[in-house]
Parts: C-alpha cells; sequence; structure tokens
C-alpha cells in the first residue's frame, strides 16, 4: 500500500517532464533560421534571418560564436549591441528579425545562433573568406613559332586555399599543362605560384585566374603573346624565289646598258654632224692668232688697236 503513492508521484513527474519536452520541441519546430551556412568576403555584409510563428514570444537573443551580441524585445525592438558593425532590423515580411553583420572579419566565422527566451535556439554556419591578389609576371611576350614559353603567375593573401587556373585565348587549359605549389603565410593567409609552359602556335592573350567559392567572378591577370614566323628559311625553299630574283637583276642591267649604249651612239653622232655643217672661214677666223692682227694694223698707221674680240 505504501508503494501507491510513491508511484503517483512517479507517473506525476514524467507527465511533467514530457509536457514540457513537448512544449519546448514545440517552440523549436516554429522556430527559424536562415540560411542555414553563409560564405562571404572579408569586408561584405552578412545577414542572418530568425522568425517564430509563436507570437507569445518577448525575447530574441542573437548570438556569435556563442556570445550574446544583439538582444532584440518584441515590443521595443533592439535593447543592446554589443559588437561593434553588429547589429538588427526588423524585417518586413512577418514577426522576422534579420542580424546585420558589417564589415565583416575572419574572427567572425563560426556558429551564427538565434535563441527565442532560452527555450528554443537554433544555429547556422558562417564562412569568412580573404579576396587577395593575382599576378602574371612580364609585360609582353613575342616568340618563334613553334617556341616554347614559359610564364608564371603568383596568386598572393587569399583564404582559404583558391583554386588557379591558366586560359589561352579564352580556352582553359588543363590542369596536367601548368603546376601548382602554395604556402601558409604567418596571418594564416595562402600563396600559390604556378608555372606554365607552353608552344607558341598563334598569337593571343595568356590569362591566370584566381577565386575562391564567396567571389562570383575571379579575378584575372593577363600577359600579350605574339607569335612571329621565321625570317630565315630552308634552303630549298629559297632555291625558286633566288632564281627568279637573280633572272630579274640581269635583265634590268641588260636593258640598261643598252639604254646607255644609245644614249652615246646618239651624243657622238649629234657633236660629229655639228662639225660638218660649220663653214671653214668662220673656222679660220676663230682660230686666227689675235696678235698677229694686231701688228699688221701697226704697220698699216693705224693708230687704232682693235680688241682681239672685234676678229671674232
Amino acid at each position: 500500500m505504501n508503494r501507491l503513492p510513491a508511484m503517483k508521484c512517479l507517473i506525476m513527474d514524467f507527465f511533467v517532464l514530457t509536457m514540457v519536452l513537448s512544449c519546448s520541441t514545440q517552440v523549436f519546430a516554429l522556430l527559424k533560421l536562415s540560411p542555414s551556412s553563409l560564405t562571404v568576403l572579408s569586408g561584405d555584409e552578412a545577414r542572418f534571418t530568425c522568425s517564430s510563428e509563436n507570437a507569445e514570444w518577448d525575447v530574441m537573443l542573437w548570438e556569435l560564436n556563442n556570445t550574446l551580441v544583439v538582444t532584440i524585445s518584441r515590443i521595443h525592438g533592439v535593447l543592446s549591441s554589443s559588437v561593434p558593425n553588429v547589429t538588427a532590423e526588423k524585417s518586413q515580411n512577418g514577426d522576422a528579425w534579420i542580424l546585420l553583420l558589417m564589415n565583416v572579419e575572419r574572427h567572425y566565422e563560426g556558429q551564427v545562433s538565434c535563441n527565442i527566451q532560452g527555450n528554443a535556439k537554433k544555429t547556422a554556419n558562417l564562412f569568412v573568406q580573404e579576396k587577395g591578389i593575382v599576378k602574371v609576371f612580364g609585360v609582353h611576350t613575342i616568340a618563334l613559332k613553334g617556341q616554347l614559353v614559359q610564364f608564371e603567375c603568383d596568386a598572393v593573401g587569399w583564404y582559404p586555399l583558391p583554386t588557379l587556373q591558366w586560359e589561352v585565348h579564352g580556352k582553359k587549359l588543363s590542369q596536367s599543362e601548368y603546376n601548382l605549389s602554395s604556402e601558409l603565410t604567418g596571418k594564416s593567409l595562402f600563396t600559390v605560384s604556378s608555372n606554365l609552359s607552353m608552344t607558341a602556335t598563334k598569337s593571343s592573350r595568356v590569362d591566370c585566374l584566381a577565386s575562391v567559392s564567396a567571389l562570383s567572378t575571379p579575378l584575372m591577370s593577363s600577359i600579350p603573346l605574339t607569335v612571329v614566323a621565321e625570317v630565315v628559311q630552308d634552303e630549298d625553299d629559297c632555291r625558286v624565289p633566288l632564281a627568279v630574283t637573280s633572272s630579274l637583276t640581269a635583265l634590268l642591267l641588260l636593258l640598261l646598258l643598252c639604254i646607255c649604249t644609245v644614249l652615246c651612239y646618239r651624243q657622238r653622232r649629234q657633236a660629229t654632224s655639228e662639225n660638218v655643217n660649220k663653214p671653214r672661214g668662220v673656222t679660220a677666223s676663230r682660230h686666227a692668232n689675235p696678235n698677229r692682227v694686231m701688228f699688221q694694223s701697226l704697220r698699216s698707221g693705224k693708230s687704232h688697236i682693235t680688241s682681239p674680240d672685234h676678229f671674232t
């Protein structure tokens, strides 16, 4: 008989515990936190939305890595915010609240929790990535067709380990065509280096791309490649052009020689014809001695001395 009250007490405790757990489970089921996982770049903004279908809640607590950062009253709004760049705002949809993490830093990475009155709690994951730089060494590469050319690229200051790949003329290269190496610096940032060796076939643009999952578009560094044909050709390829050039040169020289011969012949013939047609008296007078004419004039008693130009 003494065992009956004890059994009743145990049954009542079990019933109360079951009711409490049931209520907690229902409250937990009514709590929603989205997104469940978010990846952002350092310096960007992160947003999480928490809502509850239970209209009876009074206080909502936001935690970042198990540290209380924002306290919200359903009636009065945001009561406190203990971390800089962290606040909350009421959503336009229903009774939800949005946690705002502005200018996200690396140490924000971890768990984000929404807690309703200490009874229900939902947790999401926040991942913070670092965007570094990417650089192809060199300015402009000129190579002969068929020549082996090499390019080097570095992606510096990334977290987590970035993906690095090469593109030539807009076409992605297989990873088997280049090598990769990485190292972790003291600031927990990664540096990835890559060397590309390829045969120059045509002029194109060589691109090196680096990216992490939070980047919508990879960062790219480019260098132009100019491919030129060889000036020196094989001996067999030069025989025909050389023969044609020699023939044309000989023909031009022969033509020039003929023209010179004709011009010289015409000039000599014209000079001979002019000498034959000149009068003898005029020729003799022009060749007479001026001194002799002068002497004859003096003997004849003429005082006037005629200039030799007079006899001309």
